[in-house]
């Protein structure tokens, strides 16, 4: 199980990109657009900066749902590596067998 407090600073920066995303996107798009003049790139790039670093959705970590843990976490299910196998042995999870051969 992961400190809670590293799963309620994410949760903080969920909000946070939440709150940000518009403006986060007209100003990369001012910044990246090449029929703009260059003070105004210029000025969307200081815009960027001016936004707080937790507010860049790249700085968010994928958890799992259950565990909190962030590393071997599947994107498709949510979850953790080792929760996946103990999920799909108990057959919880639909359509998942355990592989035999």
């Amino acid at each position: 199980m992961a400190k809670v407090a590293l799963i309620q600073r994410e949760l903080k920066r969920d909000k946070l990109v939440a709150k940000y995303a518009t403006k986060h996107a007209e100003l990369k798009a001012i910044a990246s657009d090449l029929k703009r003049s260059e003070e105004e790139r210029a000025a969307a790039r200081l815009g960027l900066q001016k936004i707080p670093r937790n507010a860049n959705p790249t700085r968010q970590r994928n958890r799992c749902a259950i565990t909190g843990r962030a590393r071997g976490t599947f994107r498709q299910f949510g979850l953790v590596r080792h929760k996946i196998r103990e999920l799909a042995f108990a057959g919880d999870i639909p359509g998942m067998v355990k592989a035999s051969w």
